[in-house]
């Protein structure tokens, strides 16, 4: 898929609908095929002064739009992406898969006690779904928790220590784990456990997600307006240069 990769501000996109990234992750998972990302526009800008970041999200098995900021500036860029992909909804999107192939599960982040609380909750909600065990995002020591994701014998690993840190370990550790597949995804942890609400279906659909979030949360405002605007400032830079070589 990495030969087609849509590229937005460095950062290579699989051009996928939820349902195709999701059939995917579970093609990697039983392959053993590496590691999935959700950037958001946030991210992708942050990749412009992290090599690191950016070399992390590009090495990919799949990467997907997490925010409608990307896709918006697919289609500016005219090279336009299916859709959103949130990574919330990409890692709720297999579990049923999961469940029905026997792919044992790894929750990692979160406060503690957090992680145990969305294991309980996501197999109570969906049936045969196995959780083979969970670990706060407190760690100090990356070697314990690979250990102990190893031990458990799972196949997914959903890491959930925000980003662009989730990326960064998981590149780094790779060789490492065991596990068949990882996902980064965020908070996501927190939505799963009930910690933390989605925005109202509305919101979502309206790609305002990020907006309710920041009412809900002011203090992200800072991190974000530092960011929003020069991702798209540089989307239409790159826009024009581009029609400037075509001519």
């Amino acid at each position: 898929m990495a030969q087609s990769r849509i590229m937005v501000l460095g950062v290579g996109f699989d051009n996928v609908t939820m349902e195709e990234a999701a059939q995917k992750a579970i093609e990697l998972a039983r392959s053993g095929g590496g590691y999935v990302v959700t950037p958001n526009a946030e991210i992708v800008y942050a990749c412009r002064k992290n090599p690191e970041a950016k070399d992390a999200v590009n090495g990919a098995a799949l990467v997907v739009p997490d925010g409608i900021g990307v896709v918006k500036a697919s289609r500016i860029l005219k090279r336009p992406l299916k859709e959103r992909v949130p990574g919330v909804e990409l890692g709720t999107a297999i579990l049923p898969a999961a469940a029905k192939h026997g792919l044992r599960l790894f929750l990692l982040g979160g406060k503690p006690g957090v992680a145990e609380e969305a294991a309980r909750k996501l197999t109570e909600k969906y049936e045969g779904l196995v959780i083979a065990g969970t670990a706060d995002g407190y760690f100090q020591n990356d070697d314990e928790v690979i250990a102990k994701i190893n031990a458990s014998n799972a196949d997914i690993l959903y890491v959930c220590l925000g980003a662009p840190k989730q990326e960064i370990w998981m590149r780094k550790n790779r060789d490492k784990l065991k596990v068949s597949l990882m996902l980064g995804l965020g908070g996501s942890v927190d939505v799963y456990a009930g910690k933390v609400e989605r925005a109202p279906e509305f919101w979502q659909k309206m790609g305002l997600e990020w907006l309710y979030r920041l009412m809900k949360q002011p203090k992200r405002a800072k991190r974000v307006l530092g960011s929003l605007p020069p991702f798209l400032l540089a989307v239409y830079k790159e826009r024009r240069q581009e029609r400037k070589a075509a001519k």
